[in-house]
């Protein structure tokens, strides 16, 4: 029998909802208890879990529509019924009502409602109107929605964030902005915010002939997906609104090299994880924070705000997107735990099981450049943050001990980007300089 799932309450105070993004289709199967729509709250932004095992029949809401809470949004055909059953519940007359089932043919549903009207039995859903139906103007030549263009939660949200809609490229229906598209903009800096378009980017599997951005072919234009644009926008926009400043110190890494080199295996088998370099540094990052907080403060009209949580972005290079997810209360976490949280992130990211909370919040951004042999750059930062740093490559160099020797120490470049409306040099400097201290004086020995 069909199942009608309504708008859920996600708070006690939340009396309506937004559904930011569909993650099954009609016609999709769905597990119990397995997530088919995320919902975004102006408290909360979370995935709906099926109460049943079925197949999706009909979507209600478009995605970027706000509507109360109890409201029907979908219909779940129950395991052994018929698909594109009519919704056993409507509206409260207050509401829009939905949409009846569509004639079984071979395309979609249609989602728009028709009129009281025309919703008769069997009779086939009526085609969507040319405006949208909450008040929505159509998007314009370029794409993006107009401010009237988004629900008035995507519109509270945005007042909110201080974004201007217009400026946005829209993922949901007709180029409409939603709910999603702003948290992006808006909490995920230039980078991060593409986790939420990943899933929009296409696969190497195009057809002959296309280019995509992980399978470019000479000659072709790639086309733009969500994530591209995003990342397009966010980088200009950091670009043009932060004055940018750079800083490299030259690191001898020599002892905290052996140190993890020591550790690597058991660590490999006791958790799953590769020990690489990386929690090392962050940890060293972390108590320089600790010395220069400046660092993890960012810059706002009305001062610069320092953060109270510090909260560390790992930027991964995928094959078609940079994603940049967060370490939370990173400077709570030994070397141990930071290793084992940026594996669960990093693995996440690969598999893109990475979720909205997994992207947001971030203060302060590190970047392994050095993993493919860089060992110098000039990062752009990540939008909200005063500042970036890189691991460059680690290579081996004679070096002048202090007792005026030569020996041949492992040697790695740190470079900092930094916002220089937030940072000035000597705090820069004087973050790198603790930096530096800090790696040098880890190892050779110790525990993790």
């Amino acid at each position: 029998m069909p199942t009608t799932i309504t708008m859920p309450q996600l708070g006690e105070t939340v009396t309506e909802g937004t559904v930011a993004q569909w993650l099954k289709k009609p016609g999709d199967s769905i597990e119990k208890y397995e997530a088919f729509v995320e919902v975004s709250t102006d408290k909360v932004n979370a995935e709906v879990p099926s109460p049943v095992t079925g197949t999706l029949s009909q979507l209600l809401v478009k995605e970027g529509e706000t509507v109360a809470t109890g409201t029907p949004i979908a219909v779940i055909d129950e395991v052994g019924t018929q698909w594109a059953a009519a919704p056993t519940q409507r509206a409260p007359a207050a509401e829009a009502a939905p949409p009846s089932a569509p004639a079984p043919s071979s395309s979609p549903p249609v989602a728009a409602a028709p009129s009281a009207a025309r919703r008769t039995q069997g009779a086939p859903a009526a085609p969507p109107p040319a405006a949208a139906t909450n008040g929505a103007a159509a998007p314009g030549r370029d794409g993006s929605a107009s401010l009237r263009g988004a629900s008035p939660a995507v519109r509270r949200l945005a007042r909110e964030h201080h974004i201007d809609i217009a400026t946005l490229s829209g993922s949901g229906q007709n180029g409409r902005v939603t709910a999603a598209d702003v948290l992006a903009a808006a909490r995920m800096g230039p980078a991060a915010a593409v986790g939420q378009a990943v899933s929009a980017a296409p696969g190497p599997a195009a057809a002959a002939g296309t280019s995509t951005y992980n399978a470019p072919r000479f000659g072709t234009t790639i086309p733009l997906n969500q994530a591209r644009r995003i990342i397009a926008e966010r980088m200009v926009e950091s670009k043009r609104t932060a004055p940018h400043a750079w800083s490299m110190v030259e690191v001898d890494v020599t002892n905290v090299w052996k140190w993890r080199s020591r550790e690597k295996d058991a660590f490999q088998r006791d958790h799953g994880y590769s020990l690489t370099l990386l929690p090392f540094f962050i940890r060293a990052v972390v108590e320089s924070i600790a010395a220069f907080p400046l660092m993890n403060a960012r810059f706002a009209a009305d001062g610069i705000y320092v953060n109270a949580d510090v909260n560390i972005g790992i930027a991964i290079g995928l094959p078609a997107n940079l994603i940049v997810p967060v370490i939370k209360n990173a400077d709570k976490l030994s070397i141990r735990g930071l290793a084992i949280a940026a594996g669960e992130l990093i693995d996440k990211a690969r598999r893109n099981k990475l979720k909205v909370d997994d992207l947001a919040g971030g203060t302060f951004t590190v970047n392994n450049n050095g993993a493919n042999g860089s060992i110098a750059s000039a990062p752009i930062i990540n939008a909200g943050q005063a500042g970036i740093v890189t691991m460059e490559a680690v290579v081996k160099k004679p070096v002048v001990t202090k007792d005026d020797a030569i020996a041949i120490r492992s040697v790695m470049n740190c470079c900092l980007s930094l916002d220089h409306r937030v940072v000035d040099g000597y705090v820069a400097s004087g973050f790198l300089a603790e930096l530096k201290k800090r790696l040098e004086a880890m190892g050779p020995d110790g525990a993790i």
